[in-house]
C-alpha cells in the first residue's frame, strides 16, 4: 500500500534530521545558495515587489533590471492595502497613503503572491532571493500562527519576516483597526516565533514622532531598546536606523546608535540604510555623510545596505539610491565597504536558510 505524500514528506524529513542534514533538496529550492557572490556590486535587504494597491513589477522583468549589478535580495510586498473610498476620492483610484485619508488594512494574501512568484522562477534564480513573510497584523495574538501557516503551506520559500511597521509616521494612524504598539504581546509573541524558527525579522519603528519638540527624548526610543533586550535570540535588523520621512535624526543620533550597537544585550541587532528619504539626511553636507561612515567604519559587521525601492520600473530608478550613496562608499573602509553592501546580508541570510528549512522538515504537514 502506498503511503500518502505528505507522510512520506514527513518521514523523510525526521530521517534527514537524524541524519544531521538541512534537507536542501526535500521542500522547495529556498536552500540553494547563491553562487559567485563576487561578481555582484550589491545585496539589497529591503526591496518591495509590491505597492500599497498590490500591483508592481513581474519578478521576471525584475531580475533583468538587477542584471550583474545584484546579487540576493529580500523580497517582500506591502502588507497594507490602501482603501479606495469612494466617499474620500470619488472616481480618484489612490496608489499610495499619502494620496487619501481612507484606511488602510492589511492584506495577507501579498504572502502568497510573493510565494507564487518566487516558485516561478529556476532553481538557480530562487538562490537569489530571500523572500519575506509580510502579511499579518503585529496586534493580532494570531499574527503569529499566521506566519506558522505560511511557512507550512509554502516550505522552501521564506527566509524571514518584514519589513513591517509598528510605530511610522503618516501610516499607523491610518490602519484600521487597533494600533500597532512596542508592548503589545502580539509582537513578543511574533518575534518569538522568529527566533525558534530561525527567521530574519525586518522592522519598521520611528525612533521618535513627526516633528518632535526640540531637545524631547525620542518617543519611542526606551521601548524598542526594551522590546529588543526582551528578544535576545531574535535576529532583528532595524530599518531606516529608526529614522523616516520627517522623523529626522534624533540629536546625537549616531551617538545613540553606537551606545546600541555597544552593548552586548543588543549583539542581534542590525540597521539597514535603505530608502532615499534617509540617505538625503546621510548625505545631507560632508560632516553627515562623515558621522555616518566613522560609525559604519566602527561597526562594520552591523549594518545593511537596501534600496527600500517599490515596484521599479527600470533599473536606474531601482539603483538609484545605491548612486546617491556614492559619497558614503568612498569613506567607507574596504571592510566596512564590502560588509554593508553584501558580506552582512549574505551572513544573516545564510545562517537563516538552513534553519528555516530544518524547521519546516520538522513541522511538515
Amino acid at each position: 500500500m502506498k503511503q500518502p505524500f505528505g507522510l512520506w514528506r514527513h518521514q523523510a524529513a525526521r530521517l534527514l534530521l537524524a541524519a544531521g542534514l538541512s534537507l536542501p533538496m526535500l521542500c522547495a529550492s529556498g536552500t540553494a545558495q547563491s553562487k559567485n557572490s563576487d561578481q555582484y556590486e550589491l545585496d539589497d535587504s529591503h526591496f518591495h515587489l509590491t505597492n500599497y494597491i498590490q500591483e508592481g513589477t513581474d519578478i521576471h522583468d525584475f531580475l533583468k533590471m538587477m542584471g550583474t549589478k545584484v546579487g540576493r535580495v529580500a523580497l517582500f510586498g506591502i502588507p497594507l492595502q490602501q482603501q479606495w473610498s469612494y466617499e474620500n476620492s470619488g472616481d480618484y483610484a489612490p496608489t499610495y497613503y499619502l494620496q487619501t485619508d481612507a484606511p488602510l488594512y492589511y492584506y495577507s494574501f501579498t504572502d502568497a503572491y510573493i510565494a507564487m512568484g518566487y516558485r516561478s522562477l529556476s532553481r538557480e534564480e530562487q538562490a537569489r532571493f530571500d523572500p519575506m513573510i509580510t502579511g499579518f497584523n503585529p496586534t493580532d495574538m494570531y499574527a503569529a500562527d499566521h506566519i506558522r501557516r505560511v511557512l507550512q503551506t509554502f516550505p522552501g520559500v521564506f527566509s524571514g519576516i518584514g519589513e513591517f511597521s509598528i510605530h511610522k509616521e503618516f501610516v499607523s494612524a491610518k490602519v484600521a483597526g487597533e494600533t500597532a504598539s512596542l508592548t503589545n504581546p502580539a509582537l513578543d509573541r511574533i518575534l518569538d516565533f522568529a527566533a525558534e524558527v530561525g527567521l530574519v525579522v525586518l522592522i519598521h519603528n520611528d525612533m521618535d514622532v513627526p516633528f518632535a519638540k526640540e531637545g524631547s527624548p525620542p518617543a519611542y526610543l526606551a521601548q524598542m531598546k526594551a522590546l529588543l533586550r526582551r528578544h535576545p535570540n531574535t535576529t532583528i535588523i532595524w530599518a531606516h536606523t529608526g529614522m523616516g520621512r520627517v522623523v529626522r535624526p534624533i540629536k546625537n543620533h549616531a551617538a545613540t546608535l553606537a551606545e546600541i550597537l555597544g552593548d552586548p544585550a543588543f549583539k542581534n541587532v542590525f540597521f539597514d540604510i535603505s530608502w532615499d528619504e534617509v540617505a538625503k539626511y546621510i548625505i545631507a553636507t560632508p560632516e553627515s555623510t562623515r558621522i555616518a561612515a566613522d560609525l559604519i567604519n566602527r561597526f562594520p559587521d552591523r549594518f545593511l545596505f537596501g534600496t527600500d525601492e517599490v515596484a521599479p520600473k527600470s533599473q536606474e530608478s531601482y539603483l538609484k539610491i545605491y548612486y546617491e550613496y556614492d559619497p558614503l562608499w568612498k569613506l567607507l573602509n574596504p571592510d566596512a565597504r564590502e560588509k554593508v553592501r553584501k558580506g552582512n546580508y549574505e551572513r544573516l541570510f545564510d545562517q537563516a536558510r538552513p534553519k528555516v528549512r530544518t524547521w519546516e522538515a520538522a513541522h511538515a504537514k
